[in-house]
């Protein structure tokens, strides 16, 4: 592999780039405190914005490590942060990577994931020449699947009670995509 870190990309609608301090309250208001979209992950939806604040200045301190890799999903047209897209895990020797995703509820069921997913998958594979890309999603995440389907992910099992968020103990559906099948 050949970390290069959180870089700045670009997609049709998207901008891909490192969270910046100062979007902390945008963060917070378009996101953060909202419990539908903090449903079916690990993180509890934020109560005030200086917990998003001290969240952000924890990933911003870490851009200097060219494995972390943790975009601000923002729209091209106003800059407006309104998710996040992450490499969760890297396994070194497979040269796999996982990736995590949230977005504002607003842009649910418009592409928008499925856009910054492929475009940082397609940066992954060519720029930092990973093997294998996974993620998983709660069983009962349908969208998230779908995420991962329309990039070209393919569905590899369910593990039963295998995997936790805030909805308690879940099964995990994974999906995969190697290099070679790009």
């Amino acid at each position: 592999m050949h970390n290069k870190g959180t870089v700045l990309l670009e997609t049709n609608r998207l901008i891909l780039r490192k969270f910046d301090i100062e979007d902390y309250e945008k963060i917070f208001n378009n996101y953060c405190n909202d419990g539908r979209v903090a449903q079916y992950v690990t993180w509890n939806p934020h109560i005030n914005s200086s917990e998003t604040k001290e969240l952000v200045s924890m990933w911003v301190s870490r851009y200097d490590d060219l494995e972390f890799y943790h975009w601000q999903v923002a729209l091209k047209e106003n800059n407006e942060p309104i998710g996040s897209l992450a490499v969760v895990g890297i396994e070194r020797d497979l040269k796999e990577v996982e990736l995590g995703y949230s977005l504002a509820y607003n842009y649910w069921n418009k592409g928008i994931m499925t856009e910054a997913v492929s475009k940082v998958i397609k940066f992954l594979f060519e720029e930092v020449q990973v093997n294998r890309v996974v993620a998983r999603h709660d069983s009962r995440n349908i969208g998230s699947g779908k995420v991962m389907q329309k990039c070209g992910m393919k569905y590899e099992g369910t593990l039963r009670s295998s995997d936790w968020n805030n909805q308690g103990i879940c099964d995990a559906c994974y999906y995969a995509l190697l290099k070679s099948e790009r």
